[in-house]
């Protein structure tokens, strides 16, 4: 088998990669600077309560199967379906009041945010 004589080297896809994300956090990216930490800590916030909130359906949906399984008569399942259901509209209700508030708190300056902070976070 014959040795390839060609000596090009294949471009260095780390830099590529580097570089193709610093063009796109310039193109489209860069607007979310601004943010700063207590906004980006407010999402990550909402998003934990979420996820929290989505993982306790998920136990809520699965006790609901095992207690139709164990249901005995008509009556029980009916009964156990809807116990499900209004837990199940008691839980949205509260969940989508916490969502409202943490997000109409996403935003807000905190005690901790200066001029010179805010004023630093849009030049970066």
């Amino acid at each position: 088998m014959a040795k390839s004589t060609d000596t090009k080297r294949p471009p260095d896809a780390t830099g590529t990669m580097i570089d193709a994300m610093a063009n796109w956090q310039a193109a489209s990216l860069g607007a979310l600077n601004w943010f700063g930490a207590p906004t980006i800590e407010r999402m990550s916030d909402m998003g934990a309560e979420w996820m929290t909130f989505v993982a306790e359906r998920v136990r809520e949906d699965v006790a609901l199967q095992h207690s139709l399984l164990h249901a005995k008569t008509p009556a029980d399942v009916q009964h156990v379906q809807m116990t499900f259901l209004q837990n199940a509209l008691d839980q949205y209700s509260a969940e989508t009041g916490k969502m409202i508030e943490l997000s109409s708190r996403l935003f807000e300056a905190s005690e901790d945010d200066s001029d010179d902070d805010l004023a630093d976070n849009v030049n970066v």
